[in-house]
């Protein structure tokens, strides 16, 4: 693929980090560094309604690997544009489509017409259609502006990125067309969602009868044999120490799914949920179970996890291990977003 020809200004490499609930009227600010980055290589590290951001310059080019979620566009925008301090981007990669990773697919483009985007071929065909049942938007609940793409990113392929030539590795697993990104010189794996510091993602496919662990399980072997030196994960910050301890939690935590599968409907479920309150902040008990039972991919987690309750006793449920958790909290008849 032909790329533009421009004048390269480096970032700084340092991550950006923003508050868990990315206010759009604050401005980007750049956080101390958590770790040594490549040079051209910035995180932009979101909240967990988004993804991280990876802006990557290089001599001739500048792209970004993930977009966040729509809700955020106008600050994946802010950020982008700080990254780059005026450039435009030249390439928007995606390691996967899961609306918390492309959701800024669609600002990002409207702001930089020339922008070419590459995503993996796997769901090519629902993109061109733009078929959100199939994408998995209207089935949990979620949006995702509407997006094109120009080509696909497909797995055994090589890809320059900003200073560097990266190695495009099939993920399967938390999502079936997962790609990771691998720098062999810098050893700098951008992981997705396939290996976080603590866990990896929901194993999507399982939760529709899918067999897909052992496919997190050849993911994170993957991951091993690669050897990074430095994880760009998809949430949280980057991390070069305890890689392999990651690794070992994440296998732990696998195993844990795999020997009980109503485990990982229970997270699921909490996940789904969660995210909504993310989203939304705080809603009404029966409104957010109303939504709850008109979001098809919930509704079915649900019943497998709990066949003989009504709705509104399943989604109490996952509310009470929220609340647990810490990850929501009560006030009178609200369910508001906390942790």
């Amino acid at each position: 693929m032909p790329q533009p020809v421009m004048q390269a200004h480096v970032p700084t490499h340092t991550p950006l980090s923003v508050a868990p609930h990315e206010p759009t009227h604050v401005a980007p600010h750049i956080a101390a560094p958590t770790s040594a980055l490549p040079a051209g290589v910035a995180v932009l590290e979101r909240g967990w309604l988004s993804s991280n951001c990876i802006v990557l310059v290089g001599a001739d080019h500048a792209a970004v690997v993930d977009s966040g979620y729509g809700l955020h566009a106008p600050h994946t925008l802010a950020l982008v544009a700080a990254a780059l301090q005026g450039r435009a981007p030249d390439l928007l990669v995606n390691t996967h489509l899961h609306s918390d990773h492309c959701g800024g697919n669609a600002a990002l483009q409207a702001a930089y017409p020339a922008l070419i985007t590459l995503i993996p071929p796997g769901m090519a065909p629902a993109v061109a259609r733009w078929d959100q049942d199939a994408l998995g938007y209207s089935t949990t609940g979620q949006t995702c502006p509407q997006f094109r793409f120009d080509a696909t990113l497909r797995p055994g392929s090589e890809l320059r990125l900003g200073m560097h030539t990266w190695q495009v590795h099939a993920a399967p697993g938390h999502d079936p067309h997962s790609v990771v990104l691998f720098e062999p010189a810098s050893r700098t794996l951008i992981s997705a969602d396939a290996l976080w510091e603590r866990g990896f993602g929901v194993v999507f496919p399982e939760l529709d009868g899918v067999a897909a662990f052992d496919e997190v399980a050849q993911t994170l072997d993957l991951i091993e044999a690669l050897q990074p030196a430095l994880v760009l994960p998809g949430h949280g910050a980057p991390f070069s120490r305890g890689i392999a301890e990651a690794i070992a939690y994440a296998r732990k935590r696998l195993d844990g799914f795999a020997a009980s599968p109503s485990k990982h409907r229970q997270y699921a479920a909490k996940v789904l949920l969660k995210f909504k309150l993310l989203e939304a902040q705080r809603m009404q008990r029966e409104a957010l179970t109303d939504w709850a039972s008109r979001t098809p991919y919930l509704c079915s987690v649900l019943a497998q996890e709990y066949p003989a309750l009504t709705v509104h006793d399943q989604v109490a449920h996952v509310i009470d291990g929220l609340l647990r958790s810490g990850a929501a909290s009560v006030d009178g008849t609200w369910v508001a977003n906390a942790g």
